[in-house]
């Protein structure tokens, strides 16, 4: 069952970007968060996406850096958290009447077992980390909600991916959409792999598919289409309003311009791919007609002589009998005369 009834459907992850943009503008945490989100209803964004963590719950403070450090200095995970991690309950519950208010879903990962307890408040729809993919207990805790859920299997194999659907079914029956998505910071598009989404498609049928982008946006948002048109409905990527701040998710995020050709490729790609069932277009009718071929009299036939297969050949326009039907013209005896290249036609034969 299909989780959103939108397809595709666009989340942006805000994530913790929004501390950047307050910095830049000058402006509070709060309200930067509010800009993007209102940056994101702007350009037809479906649902906006924060994290909810604090540094000490997510990472030891010996944890080493996984990301590009020359776009990210920060060489330890915990510490570069810990920069990002002042919003708790009552900022995300402001920030959730506020994209109530703009017309825009909610949805923020959680990280911690204190964050699933508050967002249950006020979200719907729950997002899984590839980074807790293999966290079971953490994992169960979440499905006990009972609320959909989005599971992101980055650097994962489809055993683990199993395990963890299975962790989810042991508790609750609610919706699971598998996330395709590889875990590099950012990923090379070379290492996109979009191919693995049709795998995914394969070995869970029963399930919706979506895909987490972390590749550089590209000039026509190529990868975010192509995912969609290989079968990722629920498509998310990092956001943000300033590709070129320094920061863990603005150099691989999606700016509004970027949202905005997105969207330009699925309309595009709607028109392309038109409908499945395979039958002559309104568009070939002419075509059909004209550059078809039909049989044709190879030489003067007179009233009366048996037509051979030598008295025919094949010629453009399609208009008259068609080359499959030659086994029943043959052998047929000509009811008038028929000059060289006339089209014939069963009214002319017995």
């Amino acid at each position: 069952m299909n989780i959103f009834n939108k397809k595709p459907f666009l989340i942006a992850e805000i994530g913790v970007n929004f501390y950047d943009i307050a910095k830049k503008e000058g402006i509070s945490d709060m309200d930067a968060a509010k800009l993007m989100i209102d940056e994101a209803k702007k350009c037809g964004v479906d649902a906006v996406k924060f994290q909810s963590y604090k540094a000490e719950t997510i990472a030891s403070r010996n944890s080493p850096a996984y990301w590009d450090l020359s776009e990210e200095p920060t060489t330890s995970q915990f510490e570069l958290f810990k920069k990002f991690d002042k919003f708790g309950v009552e900022e995300y519950r402001q920030l959730a009447d506020y994209c109530k208010n703009v017309g825009i879903m909610f949805l923020s990962t959680p990280f911690d077992f204190a964050s699933v307890d508050y967002l249950d408040d006020f979200m719907d729809i729950y997002k899984i980390s590839s980074s807790d993919l293999t966290n079971i207990p953490f994992i169960k805790y979440i499905a006990s909600k009972n609320k959909p859920i989005l599971l992101s299997t980055g650097a994962s194999t489809l055993s683990e991916i199993k395990q963890a659907v299975d962790a989810i079914e042991e508790v609750s029956d609610v919706d699971i959409a598998i996330m395709h998505c590889v875990l590099s910071y950012p990923t090379a598009y070379e290492d996109a792999n979009l191919l693995m989404i049709k795998d995914l498609a394969e070995h869970f049928p029963d399930y919706e598919i979506g895909y987490s982008d972390h590749t550089k946006p590209d000039e026509n948002m190529a990868v975010l289409t192509t995912a969609y048109n290989y079968g990722a409905t629920i498509l998310e990527k990092h956001f943000t309003l300033d590709k070129t701040l320094q920061g863990n998710d603005h150099y691989h995020g999606m700016n509004p311009k970027d949202v905005v050709k997105f969207w330009n490729g699925i309309d595009f790609l709607s028109k392309i791919n038109g409908m499945k069932n395979k039958q002559p277009l309104i568009c070939e009718s002419s075509a059909r007609k004209e550059a078809r071929r039909s049989i044709v009299a190879l030489r003067d036939i007179k009233k009366g002589e048996e037509i051979s297969r030598d008295d025919l050949t094949f010629k453009r326009p399609g208009t008259g009998i068609y080359p499959s039907e030659i086994e029943n013209v043959v052998g047929k005896v000509a009811k008038e005369d028929i000059p060289e290249d006339t089209l014939l036609e069963f009214d002319m034969l017995e």
